[in-house]
């Protein structure tokens, strides 16, 4: 009879074997993909010369492609998600603070030739990587009820930054290195983009923040709109108030016509009357001015928004009155 202690070395003497055959397979594997021609490889070099590609950057993409699960070389071209994907996989595999800065450089040029940062119309978002200079973002700390409306000062591949607004009190800010807070972009009349990143480092007039590779998405298009003209009062402080109209009405948000061509802040009051459930006072957060008037009010300037604050609760009455108009044209 053999001993139990004999029978447990063989079976980890087995695992082991396996495990080595399972290695063994792995490399040869990789060794595969870095050497043999993949599908899509006279796709890869066509888009590869039509967006003028230098050869660090075709060395690089070279890197990215054979590092990547995709089956086809010109993977990388075809949608920005691919792209940030692969260049995911390369930084987790390869780690970041291990590559060289001319490489880096490289995929940051290589995602601005292929149109995949958010200047680009209807690219979709992945990764903070895809952000550019110039772009409008909102921080929110649980600490803090007032929001930081603040501008991106620049991007790289390990680290974004954004200046100081100074809504916060100086010394605040200060207690924000290492910590987490919720960050949101929104891409005018399609979709909100939020998500928590860490601070990374404070200095002088800006944040300096991790990369984020999972949102949390609220599409404003998923919701339906309806068209009205409901008069609105806007209260821009305690001592100024605007009149205009609610052009039309979502439960993702609104189009608002006041009659000034600047506000001077990001999120103001409204009040307004909703057929069926009377006077309502809410928070809204000005996404997008249009620049543009309604022929038939001249004296409005057009503003996108959403609701903030109390959103769930005007979301719900804003999807009953819908609804009611919905199934009164029905009938």
């Amino acid at each position: 009879m053999i001993e139990p202690f004999v029978l447990i070395w063989i079976a980890v003497i087995v695992i082991l074997l396996l495990l080595l055959l399972v290695l063994i397979e792995i490399q040869r594997s990789e060794k595969r993909r870095e050497n043999e021609e993949m599908f899509g490889t006279q796709s890869f070099e066509r888009k590869k010369l039509l967006f003028g590609l230098t050869e660090k950057e075709t060395h690089t993409i070279e890197k990215l492609v054979r590092q990547s699960t995709f089956s086809n070389k010109d993977a990388v071209f075809n949608s920005s998600s691919l792209f940030e994907e692969a260049v995911n996989r390369f930084y987790n595999f390869r780690k970041i603070n291990q590559i060289r800065t001319e490489t880096l450089a490289s995929v940051s040029s290589l995602r601005e030739k292929l149109g995949f940062t958010v200047n680009h119309p209807h690219v979709l978002l992945t990764s903070s990587r895809q952000f550019v200079v110039g772009i409008k973002v909102t921080l929110l700390s649980s600490l803090k009820t007032n929001k930081e409306h603040t501008v991106v000062t620049s991007v790289d591949e390990k680290s974004w930054k954004v200046r100081v607004s100074g809504v916060w009190e100086e010394e605040f800010y200060h207690t924000l290195e290492g910590s987490f807070i919720l960050m949101r972009w929104t891409q005018p009349e399609e979709a909100v983009y939020s998500g928590k990143v860490k601070v990374l480092k404070v200095t002088g007039n800006e944040l300096e923040l991790s990369h984020l590779i999972e949102f949390e998405k609220l599409q404003l298009r998923r919701w339906i709109r309806e068209q009205v003209l409901f008069p609105v009062q806007a209260f821009l402080s305690s001592s100024s108030k605007l009149e205009g109209f609610l052009f039309d009405l979502s439960a993702g948000g609104i189009l608002i016509g006041l009659p000034v061509s600047e506000i001077p802040t990001h999120e103001i009051e409204i009040q307004f009357r909703l057929p069926g459930f009377g006077l309502e006072r809410v928070k809204i957060e000005i996404l997008r001015n249009l620049g543009k008037k309604r022929q038939e009010y001249p004296d409005l300037y057009l503003y996108t928004a959403s609701f903030s604050g109390e959103f769930g609760r005007i979301q719900e009455k804003v999807l009953q009155y819908i609804f009611q108009v919905h199934k009164k044209k029905k009938t």
